[in-house]
């Protein structure tokens, strides 16, 4: 299991001096991965993936309408939970270029895929998501592990106060429960950047937005009593927010982090506090090819389709330099990520 500690800047790994003279370590590896065709763009794939959820969200949204105002809608909402989270897992893949080379059309998926379908602001995660890939698990500059409510290391743990300290001492059990809300605060923090700058666009993305919670709520609450819209909202918002913390908490929380100073060349940096999943097909259609995140992180222009031959070429590639490259079972996964929680809220507890 992967070490759950603060990475400090390591000596040089076998190999390392003797490839400095023909360029980085990486760039041996982005070599071989180009010359296997996995940066293809895949159209096909994506026709067909996009397509499919597509039909599943049209199918949802009519066995709404049929069903009417009726105590079975629960199992509506959770179908369309899947599928949010499936629009999201599109949205991430748009925003990166996975599915088109270029800028426009790119952003022009992500606006109606995130703010229209989801009710998420596309420029607000693109800059937090953004800062995510370029600095994985630092403690000052990647956004994910900041010390909001939850903390990520023993040292934010010293110097929490407020709410995240007093979460942080049970963090680990109340993970999960906290996910359930993931997929309203979301949104809360979309309307919430419309003021900043991370937001290119912020008329067209607040006018998407509102439109999006306006056939949400309307539709809702015009063919559901008060009562059973709440249940659906219920059950909708909070799957869905689990869903999305099941697909993207495995693959960092739990390893190690960096702290300020700390130097890693872009290789060591990405695989060190990246986790692999592993599960076959089924793992790979509920993560989206997420499951693959140390490829990603390498190659996130890469197209979901070509990680699986990429993940062969990159574990053996760090084997040749001798650098830890980590891939667990799903479960295992969160049991290290849970057990990381817990052990990082130890100094809140015995506090006490």
């Amino acid at each position: 299991m992967a070490d759950p500690t603060v990475l400090i800047e390591s000596s040089p790994t076998r190999g390392q001096d003797k490839r400095r003279d023909k360029g980085s370590d990486f760039s041996e590896l982005s070599r071989r991965i180009a010359d296997a065709g996995l940066l293809r763009r895949r159209p096909l794939y994506y026709t067909v993936r996009f397509g499919a959820v597509a039909l599943a969200l049209a199918g949802g949204v009519a066995a709404f309408v049929t069903l009417g105002d009726s105590w079975g809608q629960p199992a509506v909402a959770a179908a369309l939970a899947v599928v949010f989270g499936q629009l999201a897992l599109a949205s991430h893949d748009l925003a990166h270029r996975q599915v088109f080379s270029r800028r426009r059309p790119s952003e022009t998926g992500g606006l109606l895929v995130a703010n229209l379908l989801l009710g998420m602001s596309y420029g607000w995660w693109m800059n937090k998501h953004t800062r995510h890939h370029a600095n994985p698990n630092h403690e000052e500059k990647d956004p994910d592990v900041s010390p909001d409510i939850l903390v990520w290391s023993r040292r934010q743990a010293s110097r929490a106060t407020g709410l995240p300290r007093f979460v942080g001492k049970h963090q680990a059990a109340l993970f999960f429960p906290l996910l359930t809300l993931e997929g309203l605060n979301l949104s809360f923090n979309s309307f919430k950047a419309l003021g900043s700058r991370s937001v290119k666009r912020p008329v067209l993305e607040g006018t998407l937005l509102v439109a999006h919670f306006a056939l949400y709520f309307g539709g809702l609450f015009t063919v559901l009593s008060p009562g059973k819209a709440l249940a659906f909202i219920a059950v909708h918002q909070g799957l869905f927010g689990v869903y999305l913390g099941s697909v993207f908490a495995p693959n960092h929380k739990g390893m190690p982090m960096i702290e300020g100073g700390t130097r890693l060349d872009f290789l060591r940096r990405q695989v060190l506090t990246s986790r692999n999943v592993r599960g076959g097909v089924l793992v790979d259609a509920f993560m989206g090819g997420l499951n693959y995140q140390i490829e990603h992180h390498l190659f996130p222009s890469m197209p979901t389709p070509a990680l699986g031959r990429a993940q062969a070429l990159t574990e053996a590639y760090c084997a040749e330099l001798g650098v830890p490259y980590h891939q667990t079972g799903l479960l295992a996964s969160h049991r290290e990520a849970l057990r990381h929680m817990r052990s990082v809220g130890e100094p809140l507890r015995d506090a006490r």
